[in-house]
């Protein structure tokens, strides 16, 4: 980890929602910089092997700093903080923030790092959040995205990240907290552009992770990613989001970090998929979520909504929620008309 950053005006008290491997490697970044960063697990075993031993069992390997202290108490976590970093996965915000929020502070700055659009409401994080706190605190919201395996920032390999607020100047209030001399933090504005692109990215990563598990190699692979960003650019354009938004780290970047770094959740999943292995033996044996086998689903349905084309979207949930197989997917991919490259 780096040291503490002495551009922030005082130690702050940052309730981190959320015990799993990103929760934590972003309690240690904080507490580096020598923050209070309470660390709340859903896991009661976690809580207790990180008070135990100073180490995430999903982090192996990483001892967390000492302002990183772990409990199963939710108003404990998030009560007297100046910053709340929700880091839940997606589908368990809404429940989670539900119970959190009567005791998150007025004024508090409220960060979302859960990549993900919720299933049934189809809305992104944000739009989860904003029926769960006061206007007034929304106004204080902003989303952390981009290319950034856990593993990686715990270890304080140089990392780039976005973080999107409602306006600049939250952006660049978050900008400050968060930033290290090896986690280097962008602002943007673009809230949609930045939470569709951490959202859909793990749809993809799906798909290119069965392209790996058929043999397939690095031409299957560059295909998927660019025609991918093509898709949820689309879609994202539809939903009011920025293109120049998925040119950059929340797009492009994260994308290719999913769909191609070994620790990749989501190109696991998609790689035992396309050796033929079952969802659930697949889900079955793993610690943490794949967020895209869930969003694949609300992704799908979102882009049917807005009457938006996402064929390689619309393939991985055949295959998710349907029983396709992935080498009808690819199929019914390469088969379908030709058209000119288009990115609009």
């Amino acid at each position: 980890m780096s040291g503490r950053d002495d551009g922030a005006p005082r130690p702050l008290r940052i309730g981190v929602v959320g015990g799993g491997s990103w929760g934590s490697a972003l309690a240690a970044l904080l507490a580096g910089k020598g923050h209070e960063a309470p660390l709340w697990c859903h896991d009661p075993e976690i809580a207790r092997a990180i008070e135990r031993t100073r180490e995430n069992p999903h982090l192996p390997g990483i001892r967390l700093p000492d302002g990183v202290r772990a409990t199963t108490d939710l108003p404990e976590a998030v009560g007297g903080a100046d910053v709340i970093l929700s880091a839940v996965p997606s589908q368990f915000v809404r429940e989670t923030i539900g119970r959190a929020a009567p005791h998150v502070p007025e004024g508090a700055l409220v960060v979302s790092a859960s990549k993900g659009i919720e299933e049934g409401t189809l809305l992104r994080m944000d739009e989860v959040l904003s029926e769960l706190l006061p206007e007034t605190t929304m106004r204080r919201f902003c989303v952390l995205s981009g290319p950034s395996f856990a593993g990686e920032v715990a270890r304080g390999a140089p990392t780039a990240v976005v973080v999107a607020g409602r306006t600049e100047e939250v952006a660049a209030e978050a900008q400050r907290i968060f930033q290290t001399s090896t986690f280097r933090v962008y602002t943007n504005t673009d809230v949609a552009g930045v939470e569709l692109g951490g959202a859909a990215k793990n749809v993809i990563a799906l798909a290119a992770g069965m392209a790996h598990g058929l043999g397939f190699g690095h031409n299957t692979t560059a295909a998927l990613v660019t025609r991918g960003l093509a898709e949820i650019t689309r879609l994202g354009v539809a939903i009011g989001a920025r293109r120049a938004t998925f040119y950059g780290l929340a797009g492009m970047g994260d994308l290719v970090l999913t769909c191609t770094g070994p620790a990749s959740r989501n190109r696991t999943v998609g790689t035992r998929l396309g050796r033929g292995e079952a969802l659930e033996d697949i889900l079955a044996d793993m610690d943490a979520v794949a967020e895209g086998v869930r969003n694949s689903a609300s992704v799908y349905a979102r882009a049917r909504r807005e009457g938006v084309e996402m064929p390689i979207t619309a393939e991985v949930h055949g295959i998710v929620h349907r029983g396709r197989s992935p080498p009808e997917a690819l199929t019914a991919l390469l088969e379908r008309d030709p058209k000119p490259e288009e990115w609009s």
